[in-house]
């Protein structure tokens, strides 16, 4: 009669975690490793700033063209010249203006254009284009 191994059979039982020890242990090292530590090793008296208010944000100004080409600048109607005029006064009082034009959609192109010319003649540096969110389809079939 043939006596059976039990070592044999007992060893395929147990699992053998060394491997699996082993990479958790160079895991632990890579981690370690990579993390930067945050090292504060001088004491520092650090110099202390006042607190300065921020500044008060620029006032916006419209260029409003109706598709006509009536053009408004804040609400007030003026033409070409007067929007020239009235840009550079408004420039000299705040070098930092600001200038949306809101064009509308049935505006003709060189309405716009023209009212881009006397901004740029009123040597005015931040000019902003309005414009409506495009719905999900893009543009519109009867807007081409």
């Amino acid at each position: 009669m043939k006596k059976c191994s039990h070592s044999h059979h007992q060893a395929l039982a147990e699992l053998n975690i060394t491997p699996l020890l082993d990479l958790a242990f160079v895991l632990l090292v890579i981690f370690i490793i990579t993390t930067t530590p945050i090292v504060n090793d001088l004491e520092l008296d650090l110099p202390t700033a006042a607190k300065r208010p921020k500044d008060p944000k620029s006032k916006v100004n419209y260029v409003t063209v109706e598709s006509n080409g009536q053009i408004y600048l804040n609400r007030e109607e003026v033409g070409f010249n007067d929007l020239r005029d009235k840009l550079v006064a408004l420039r000299l009082g705040d070098p930092d203006l600001n200038v949306v034009v809101r064009g509308s959609a049935h505006a003709k192109y060189h309405y716009i254009v023209q009212v881009m010319d006397v901004l740029q003649q009123a040597n005015v540096g931040k000019v902003n284009l309005a414009t409506d969110p495009a719905s999900e389809g893009g543009i519109k079939k009867e807007q081409l």
